[in-house]
């Protein structure tokens, strides 16, 4: 079934897009019940993360619209609560352009290997890197106490050492498939 012509893993990946102002709103709501509310919708969108491909692979419904749609709408769902989060004071700034930085980077790359005709399939720590990052934007949009800072700085740590080194990884690796810069 294709509906609104578009195919189930599409509709997600455009549903998962749709969160996005919910999450913007919630957010600048800035109290705890919102916070859990929005902790909870970002959560289910992080659960669809990879639901579009699974359907799609599973299907036989890849397209050329979900190969672009899939990776963009899950840049704009991580995108967006980490700018909002930035620009409210609730995420450390710096972390916000490193993370953004590595996708923008990466993106750039995934279109210029397009327009060579090649294509890099996600590593497994770039599927470790998303795996974080989920986690600690889900744990900043709680509204946890002082006493689990430490939690949230761990995790995004971790997520920000997974993005640079996936970053990295993925600009390494583009030389072996017979890409030159």
């Amino acid at each position: 079934m294709k509906p609104l012509g578009l195919g189930w893993p599409n509709i997600v990946s455009v549903l998962r897009v749709l969160l996005s102002p919910l999450l913007v709103w919630l957010i600048l709501r800035e109290n705890d019940t919102a916070s859990y509310v929005a902790a909870a919708v970002f959560t289910i969108g992080a659960f669809t993360d990879g639901l579009d491909g699974y359907l799609a692979r599973r299907h036989g419904m890849v397209t050329t619209t979900g190969i672009w749609l899939d990776p963009l709408s899950d840049k704009i769902f991580v995108g967006v609560p980490i700018v909002t989060m930035a620009a409210t004071g609730t995420f450390p700034v710096w972390a916000a352009v490193i993370i953004l930085a590595r996708e923008v980077a990466v993106s750039v790359l995934r279109a210029y290997l397009r327009s060579k005709r090649t294509s890099m399939p996600a590593s497994i720590v770039a599927k470790t890197k998303t795996a974080a990052q989920l986690l600690a934007i889900a744990l900043y949009l709680l509204p946890l106490g002082a006493d689990l800072d430490w939690l949230r700085m761990t995790v995004l740590l971790a997520a920000v050492a997974l993005t640079v080194y996936s970053g990295i990884d993925y600009f390494v690796r583009m030389r072996p498939v017979g890409v030159e810069p």
